[in-house]
Formats: C-alpha cells, structure tokens, sequence
C-alpha cells in the first residue's frame, strides 16, 4: 500500500544557539551523537572486501595531466570520475575526466582525451568516446552528471582550466557540446568542480561551479629550493582566490549567471568541491563548499533565490582548532542515522579529516575527535570521499581516495606521496575504525596518487564499487566483494513535478536518511540511486520519500534486494 501527505516544513531560527556555537569553536564542546538504531559490538561490524578489476574490466585510462619542470599547479589538481546510466539501460557507465599538454591547454592525442566507458553488464567495459562525442578540448578537472533538461537522460558538465564544457545527451548514444548557447562556458577562469541541485524548486536543475585560483599558463614563481634542485608545486597561499559560480536554470536549454544576484560571487575563496543537502530542514537545498588552505564556506538558502553564507556561525568553516586546513573533497550525508545531514571533509596530512556533526538548529559541533577520524586519519592525504554503507550493515562508512598533493613531499616532510586508499568502517557507536588492513591484498598495498572517485554498484549486486583516477597511472575499479548474506535496497527515483533526476529528495528507510545527489567527494559526481545497507532485515515497513517542493510519499510493505523504482506522484 502506498500512501501520499503534503506537508510544510519550517525553518529553525539559526541565531537561537550562537552561544553553543561559539563554545564549539573554541573546543569546549563536543559532538554526542544520537544513534536511533541498535548498536552492534566493535566486534560485530562485518569487513568490506575489494579487489581491483580495471583491467579485467577493460578500463585502460591512465590520467595524463602532463608534470613539467616548471611544476604548474594545474598539473596536480585532476581528475574527477563520474558514474552515471548514460543509455538508460540499468548498468551504470563510467566518465574519467583528463588532462592535457600544458601550457597550451590543448589536448593533442587520443591519449589526451576524455573517457566513456560503457557497461556492458558483468563488470565489463566499453570505451565508446569516440562515438559518443565526448573526446573534447581543453584540459578538464571534474565531472557533474545529472539530466538538466528533464528529457530522461543524463547530461554532463565538465569543468576544467580556463574552460567548461556542458554535453547535452541526446538519447541515442550520443553527446552535443551546448555550452556557448547554454551560456556557462566560465571562459578565463579554473574550475575544479561543479555540481547540480535545484536551488528554487521550480523542478529545474541549476548549476553551480566551484571556482579555485587565478592561474595562467606563463605563471613562473619558484617555489621549494632551488640550492637543491628542489623545485616543488607552490602552495596556494600564492595566488589569489576565485568566487564561484551560479547558473539559474532557465528552462530553455540557456542558463542564467546570478552569481552576483544570489550573493553567491560576493565570497572569495579557493575551492575544491562542492555538496548540497537541506542542513536545517528548511525544505531548501544548501550548498557547502571546500576550499584550499582559507576557511570553507556553507550557503544558506533564504528561500527567496539568494544565499547567506553562514559557516562560521553554523560552527563549520573551521575545524575546532581554528585554523583552515587544505580542505579537498566532501560529502553530505547522516553518518549516525539521527536524520540530519552531516558534513565529511578530507584535508593533508597531519590536518586529519573534520567531520562537522549536525546538532539541528542550524548549528554543527566538530566530532573529528570524538568519532576517532583525528587518530584514524592524522597520516592521510584525501581527495575524494565518501558516507556510505560498504559492509550492507545499515551504518555509513567512509572510502578515502588518498595521496598527498606535492610529488616531492617526502623529501621535505614526513609523509608519503602515493597512499592507499582508505575504508573506515562506521562501527555504530558514533565512532569509525581503520579497516583498511581487512579488505583484501589489493587496496592497502596499492599505492598511487589517488584524486577522483565515483561510487555505483556496477554489477547490481546490491554492495557498492568505487571508481578511482591516480595521476600518471592506470584508473582503478574496486569491486565490492564482502561476504555475507545482509540485506539490501538501492532507490532509483523519477520526479515529475521536481527535477526528473530527483536531486534533493530525502529518502527515509529504516531510521538511515540519504539525500539523492550526484555531487560526492572531490570533483566527482556518482549514481543518484540511493544505496542502504540492511543488514539482517528481510522486509522494510516504510520507505518515505520527501520531494523538493514538499510532497511526500510513502511505501509500506518493501521486499529487499532489489532496485525499487519510485515516480513522483502528482497528488
């Protein structure tokens, strides 16, 4: 039986805890998570197991960001990853975004180029750029998947250095650059990132690109030692910093630049990646924004088409300590199953990576300490990250793309440059642990300069896969292979009366709470079906589902194991 209810939600008032923030950011205070779920023993947390199939699979993309003597800062920032159903067929597709000769900025081989692999089911790739139409030009950073037109197929953006790219699918296998008509090029200026959300709920996808540093090809300050033939990337203390970008959706195929209307360009700062999500239940998508090394930002949505940026006072600009750190890529999920969205941030090693718990009312407490991220992660080096349930237990994990962002680090530090990636296991408790060592041979001894990832469950089984790039070598594909019987369910929803990609609908399932999104870790974009994990329940009582604009709709009754597809009902 499936029962429908409009309802209104209110937004709390922000200002009603400012003291409790303060405290926070002065570290006396601390995150008490509340669980709502059964807790299982440190013990009882099942392992997640990987192996790397990329080359099984057929996936042969080695990311070539082209490293000169000259160590321009471009050259370290690629590549992001998207996972998205290109051809509507129910296998999730991969996109590996890539680098060029620089400075010329032009991509001058086949090797140079974009990549799209299709799935041909049973883990096995296609590379089909060349027919698709996506080789492009130029020298690209991320991916933002998502069907801005509502035509019922999936659109990508591709941001990249002095350049953007917008390729409207055309249903038939095919992509066409419409990014000079679409008016979103951000011609002059490095994007790193972007991601797509429906700001207004006028059931329009609108964009918005994260902007880092001014940066030009003929850029030649000398950073390092040069008595030691020492020459490294400089930091970004060296440049100056870009605002971001907003595009309004205008229905037509054409965007709208409000970035100066909405108050979003009126914040300087240097950013990396970009997650959205209604952190005060306000019925409005908000956006949280990494940056490099200068405090991040968090955009409220007034509901009116502007933002206020309000980091600061929500107690998630900084971490405790009060000193920005080389924030990388995001995620934004409830890790505790409390029902609000937390923030997941990866940074450099020795910074360790803030996770800024959701305490309501507008306002975060650091819990980096408390949840043992700060021991757990103190010598990683993050890019792309990820909340979400890898052992099918019911509790968000975090997958870490790790490796740190100068070459030479090791010759002036205490740290490595090519890491493995990472899985820290939610044990239920509010607290994770390293499982690294427990997920088979291959992913704690693969070390790389890891930078994007995508997350998808490739093959259907119900456990979720991971898609990484590494600069100068070869893309990895981690399948999900973890024993065990638990249970499952991945939520493929429709809007009708929203955006037809569903993005910022809230799915309920069990006490676990995701907001569908593709805009996940650092300059990456992953399949909007939402994964849970169910450990041993063999039946879900209720699913809920909240839509942007405020309807919503529930299912009773759900088998597991399965892809439960959900159209927007219009009543």
């Amino acid at each position: 039986m499936t029962c429908f209810v409009r309802f209104a939600r209110l937004r709390p008032r922000l200002f009603a805890a400012a003291a409790a923030t303060a405290a926070c950011l002065l570290g006396t205070s601390a995150a008490t998570p509340r669980l709502q779920t059964p807790t299982p023993s440190a013990s009882a947390v099942p392992p997640a197991t990987f192996r790397n199939i990329a080359k099984a699979a057929g996936i042969d993309f080695v990311l070539q960001q082209h490293p000169t003597p000259q160590k321009h800062l471009i050259e370290t920032v690629p590549g992001g990853v998207a996972a998205f159903d290109y051809n509507n067929d129910g296998r999730v597709d991969l996109f590996f975004a890539n680098g060029a000769a620089s400075p010329s900025l032009q991509k001058q081989s086949d090797a140079d180029w974009n990549r799209l692999y299709r799935n041909d089911g049973d883990l096995h790739f296609t590379d089909v750029t060349r027919e698709a139409g996506l080789a492009g030009i130029g020298y690209a950073m991320g991916a933002a998947a998502a069907d801005f037109d509502n035509d019922g197929f999936t659109d990508l953006f591709v941001p990249g250095v002095r350049e953007n790219r917008l390729y409207r699918n055309t249903g038939n296998g095919t992509f066409v650059d419409v990014t000079d008509r679409a008016g979103v090029h951000n011609k002059g200026e490095w994007a790193v990132s972007a991601g797509w959300f429906d700001y207004d709920n006028d059931g329009l996808l609108d964009l918005f690109v994260v902007n880092y540093v001014k940066w030009t090809p003929d850029y030649s300050r000398v950073c390092g030692d040069e008595t030691r033939g020492l020459r490294v990337y400089c930091h970004p203390r060296y440049f100056d910093g870009l605002a971001n970008r907003l595009y309004h959706n205008r229905g037509d195929g054409t965007f709208d630049d409000v970035s100066e209307r909405s108050g979003i360009g009126a914040s300087i700062g240097k950013g990396m990646s970009v997650a959205f999500a209604d952190y005060d239940d306000d019925g409005f998508l908000d956006i949280y924004v990494t940056n490099d090394g200068v405090p991040n930002f968090l955009f409220h949505n007034r509901r009116d088409g502007t933002f206020e940026e309000v980091a600061l006072v929500a107690g998630v600009s900084v971490p405790m300590h009060g000193k920005a750190v080389s924030s990388m890529g995001v995620d934004f999920q409830d890790y505790d199953n409390d029902g609000r969205p937390d923030i997941q941030v990866t940074a450099l090693s020795t910074e360790t990576f803030p996770l800024y718990h959701n305490e309501g009312h507008g306002l975060f407490t650091d819990a980096t300490q408390t949840t043992r991220l700060a021991t757990l992660t103190r010598r990683m080096a993050g890019w792309a990250t990820a909340l979400i349930d890898l052992n099918n237990d019911g509790w968000k994990d975090i997958f870490a793309a790790n490796a740190h962002v100068n070459d030479r680090v090791e010759s002036f530090e205490a740290s490595t440059y090519r890491q493995a990636n990472a899985v820290l296991l939610n044990n239920g408790h509010g607290q994770f642990r390293d499982a690294t060592p427990d997920t088979g041979p291959d992913l704690p001894t693969t070390l790389q300069p890891h930078r994007g990832a995508a997350f998808a469950d490739f093959n259907n089984d119900g456990r979720i896969d991971v898609a990484v790039s590494a600069l100068g070598a070869p893309a990895e594909l981690w399948e999900n292979t973890t024993p065990g019987p638990r249970h499952w369910l991945i939520v493929q929803l429709e809007g009708t009366r929203s955006n037809r990609s569903a993005i910022g609908a809230r799915i309920t399932v069990s006490h676990q709470t995701r907001t569908v999104t593709t805009s996940v870790g650092y300059a990456s974009s992953s399949d909007p079906r939402a994964h849970f994990g169910l450990g041993d329940a063999s039946k879900i009582d209720r699913v809920e589902i909240a839509w942007p604009g405020g309807v919503t709709q529930v299912l009773r009754d759900v088998d597991v194991d399965r892809v439960l597809k959900v159209k927007e009902t219009t009543r």
